[in-house]
Formats: structure tokens, sequence, C-alpha cells
């Protein structure tokens, strides 16, 4: 009879209703079907984490063939992706593509963006998840994760390694350092960092009291919107608000569409209940409409300064109408720099500038784009940087030596040029090394180095995201003159490095432009953080700072209610010092 009686509440019942009691009886909605929600009876402790092995794909290996494998198998497939809502698909019929930026005549997949409705259905699915997702044992919630980075690093590892050579751009190693080992780290990381969090309590209980803290998820859902260029940042941006307990509405970049598929599918598989994760795809005039939303409750993005500071004065605009002020996370563009110094290791430097500048065509957020290089020893270091510029192979990423490929799609490549032509025109640039282009086939944008005599000149100033670096030498006397115009010719704050074996010089350096770049290297280039071991972020415009694979990060996801807990009654009213002496 209690049964029946339960079973005829949870028919009759409103929404709101249905979920009161739900929580009271202890009964937890999953997929038609009602669970028993159980305690955890222990304190258990998340599986010790070290950041991902990479793979090196050597001729030969095992991994290598694999991969190619997947590539050729990718490339006679062109799978239709639905919009996931809910754990349920939803095709609206407005069909996009996305091409291969190496290739592209050659179309990966088709998908279907959100409309209205659709993107009203995915706010509608995470608030519904959100009870049951949030008071989901913590164990289990981080074992999803766990299981899905587990996955990855063995099923899926050349699926969303291929998905994202072919979609995105990118060369063998560059897939690999993003889409398995970047993406792996993020979640097996953030389950590490949760369980901290949750252990930070109050030091100090007074006689006769218990003082705790608990890390609520935000009151609403998270908006999570994602770049072209990293996979694993477009994995973390929901991920790590979900691990928190909070359920996502999560934009993907159209130009990363494949790759973005597999990571919902892989998460899927390990276990993520429906509406955690809603993937809609859209214009920004459909899915931007969610964030004047009232239940939005954070919004977590990457990609460029100008969509990102339109974001923040849409909420600005709406911050009467929403029930809680929500947290607003963001990186967004750099103009990374290296600062030499006359005793930096030369060789150590090219190569490393060489890296910083054109791996994956510099479409890094720390990308390496400008350089400062005493005059003594630039002539030593353009003979170098000329002549392995000129070596880099540059071709389709179905070959597995081509170092550098393509821009991502035709609006980035009509962006970039013009700029390679002005400093082909200008009086006071010269054009050292590559400056050709051609889109017949893909986006190529030859590996271009600019050497200038004008600090503040276009490419000095402005964030290309393309295979272009520019060179200012400038005279050793005047070095804490260009200290001063590295600090301030950016409006950026992202990555840059200091290259000086003088220890005292390469201190120095890092005090002045302290506040140049939220993430510093000596003697290294300007790109490559790893989770665990490097947070990333920057300031200035370059974003937030709130450092993505860090504790930082997950802590933006969380609104804290403290807890205080007497044990012992309150016997009067008056203090000592109101009586008479």
């Amino acid at each position: 009879f209690y049964r029946c009686y339960l079973y005829f509440l949870l028919v009759n019942c409103n929404s709101l209703e249905k979920e009161k009691m739900m929580m009271m009886r202890g009964v937890r909605a999953l997929g038609g079907q009602r669970h028993q929600m159980y305690t955890t009876l222990g304190s258990s402790a998340v599986p010790k984490v070290a950041n991902e092995p990479f793979f090196h794909y050597a001729p030969g290996s095992k991994e290598r063939d694999e991969l190619r494998s997947t590539i050729d198998r990718m490339m006679q497939e062109c799978p239709e992706i639905p919009c996931i809502v809910g754990g349920k698909e939803y095709r609206t019929g407005r069909i996009a593509t996305q091409v291969m930026p190496t290739r592209h005549g050659h179309v990966l997949c088709k998908f279907h963006e959100a409309d209205d409705e659709v993107a009203a259905k995915a706010v509608e699915a995470a608030m519904e998840a959100k009870a049951s997702w949030e008071n989901m044992n913590k164990e289990d919630r981080w074992a999803i994760f766990l299981k899905a980075a587990d996955l990855l690093a063995t099923k899926y590892r050349s699926e969303l390694c291929a998905a994202t050579m072919l979609g995105t751009g990118k060369n063998v190693w560059q897939g690999e350092i993003d889409s398995s080992v970047e993406t792996i780290d993020f979640w097996r990381f953030a389950a590490k960092y949760a369980s901290q969090i949750y252990e930070m309590q109050p030091p100090e209980n007074s006689f006769g009291v218990w003082n705790r803290m608990e890390y609520r998820p935000l009151e609403g859902f998270v908006m999570a919107i994602s770049p072209f260029n990293f996979i694993a940042i477009g994995a973390n941006l929901h991920s790590s608000p979900n691990i928190m307990g909070n359920t996502s509405v999560w934009k993907p970049s159209h130009t990363t569409m494949l790759g973005s598929y597999t990571i919902y599918k892989i998460l899927e598989e390990a276990g993520l209940p429906p509406g955690v994760v809603n993937m809609i795809p859209g214009t920004p005039e459909v899915v931007g409409k969610l964030v004047d939303h009232p239940d939005m409750g954070g919004l977590h993005f990457t990609g460029s300064t100008r969509t990102f500071n339109h974001l923040w004065k849409q909420v600005a605009n709406n911050i009467e109408n929403y029930k809680s002020y929500p947290r607003i996370v963001g990186e967004t563009g750099g103009k990374n720099f290296h600062f030499v110094h006359e005793s930096a290791d030369i060789e150590s430097l090219v190569n490393s500038t060489v890296r910083g500048a054109f791996e994956y065509q510099g479409q890094k957020c720390s990308a390496t784009s400008r350089m400062y290089v005493p005059t003594t020893i630039w002539p030593e270091i353009k003979e170098k940087l000329v002549e392995r510029t000129r070596s880099l192979k540059q071709g389709c990423v179905t070959d597995f030596d081509t170092f550098v490929a393509a821009v991502i799609d035709e609006t980035a490549f009509d962006r970039i040029t013009p700029f390679i032509d002005e400093a082909k025109s200008s009086s006071t640039a010269n054009v050292i090394v590559g400056g050709g282009y051609d889109k017949s086939q893909g986006y190529f944008i030859e590996p271009t180095i600019i050497e200038t005599r004008d600090p503040r000149s276009p490419t000095m100033v402005t964030e290309l995201f393309a295979p272009v670096l520019t060179v200012y030498p400038y005279d050793p006397k005047d070095f804490e003159a260009t200290l001063k115009l590295c600090d301030t010719t950016s409006p950026y704050a992202l990555t840059g490095a200091v290259w000086a074996q003088d220890r005292e010089v390469a201190s120095y350096v890092s005090k002045v432009l302290r506040n140049a770049a939220g993430n510093f290297y000596i003697n290294d280039k300007s790109t490559g953080s790893i989770v665990g071991q490097q947070p990333f972020g920057g300031a200035r415009r370059s974003g937030t700072n709130d450092k993505s694979g860090s504790m930082l990060n997950l802590l933006r996801w969380v609104s804290v209610r403290s807890t205080k807990d007497n044990f012992l009654p309150c016997d009067g009213i008056n203090y000592p010092h109101e009586q008479e002496p």
C-alpha cells in the first residue's frame, strides 16, 4: 500500500513537491526508476593521483598503429550529432558541419544546432537533475569522473585524439597532450582537489560546540561556453562545476563538435546521470539568451576577450533578475612574451621559442607571440630562428611527420593574413622568415617571424592567435625601459618568460613583470602548463585568473554554509559585567 501511495504522489505532485518528497523519503528518480539514497558509512580517500603518462607514438609502436587505424576509419565516417538534453537526443533540423582545417573540403561530422525550445529544455533538465546530483554521495559523484579518466586513458584514447587532430588541426603530439593527457588530468585532479576542499573545516571548536563547513553547489545551473583550441578545456568547463555538485548547460565550439560529442559519450558511459551535463551547440543568438535566465548560478567561459566582455555586460544588465549573484569565471586572450637577457642560453631559447610560437599554429592561449632580445645577441639568435623555422614540416595532420598544420577556419585565416601583409609593406618591420599563406585546400599560414623597430607595432600589441612571432631587438643599455615596454604594451597578462642564466637578473625581471603574466616561466617557453603543476590563468584582459586545474577554480563553484552545532543549554540572559561589585 505504501509503495502504491508513494507512486500516486510522484505522478500527481508538481515538480517542486516531487523534489521535496523525494528528499524526505530518500528516493532519487533516475531514468524512470526509483533508487534508495544511501549515506556513506566511512571516510573514503580518493585514489592516489598523478599526471597521466604521455604516449609518444614512435614508429612501430602499438599506439601509433591504433591511432592511424582510428584516423583512417574516422575519415570514412560522417556522424550526425544531436543536441543532448536530459540524456535525450534532440534533432532540430538546423544542420551545421565541422570540416577539417587542413582539408576544408572534407566534412567530419554534421550536427544539430539548438533552437530556442531545446535551449530552454536544457535549463529545465539541468534544474530537474540538480537535487539528485548534489545529494549523491560525493564518492559516487567523483567515481564517475575517475572512471571517465580511466576510460579515456584506455578505450577511448585514440578515438578522442583522432577526433581532435582531424577536427581542430592538431598534429599527433598536440592531440595527445590535449585530448588525452590534459583531459585525464583535469578529471583526476579535480576529484582529488574536491576531497581536499571538503576536508577544510574550522580549526577551532569552543567547549560544547561543533563547527562545520558545508560546500554547497551554487543555487542554479552553470553555463559552460568552451573554445575551439583545447578539447580538454571544453571537458573541464562543465566538469569542474559538476564535480562540486552543480549541473550545467554546455555550449561547445562548432569547430570541436566531434571531439566534444566523444567527451559526452565517455562521461555517459562512466555513469553520468541524465541532465547533469546538457550539450547544446548553437548560435550566440540562441544560447546566449540562457545567460539571462534567473536560475543561472555561474558562467564558466574560455574564449575571446571581446565575447567575455559582452557576456559580463549581459550579466550586469540582468543583475536584478538573478536569484543569486552569478559566479563569473573566464580565461580569455594573451599577448605572451619571451624577455631575453644577454646571459640567456641561446640554444635552449631558440628551440623553446620555435615551439612556443609555432606549435598548434600559435593558437594556444599561451603561445609566444612577442619577444624582446638584446641587439648584442640578436644576430646569432636570428640566424638560428630562421634556420629552424624553415625546417618545420607543414602539412595535413594525417601525416605524422607534420609539425605545423592549418589555422582553425576561414574566419581566422582572413583575420590573420592582413597583419602579415601589413608587416611586409611596413617601413619599420621586416618579415625574416615565412609570410606565405594559402587556403585553397586548407587554411595554411606559414610560420612567420617579423623583426620590428617599433615596439608598439600592430603585431607586438594585437593578439593574433596565429603562427606569427614578432621580435623587438633592444639596446642592452635600455634594459629597464624595455622591461617597462614589455609590461605596458599589451592589455593582456596571461603568460610570459624571462631568459637569463644570471639568477639575479631572472629574479629581478620576475618581480618587475609580476603583474604581466599569470603564468610566468624562467628559462622555459611560455606554453605547456600541466594540471597539478602549473595552475593556469591570467589577469588584466586575460581573464579572472581563477586557475583552471587547481583547487582555486573548484572553490568558485560552491557556496559555503557554516554550521554551529551547540550541545549545551543557554542558562541565562545577563553577562558578568552587569553584576554589582
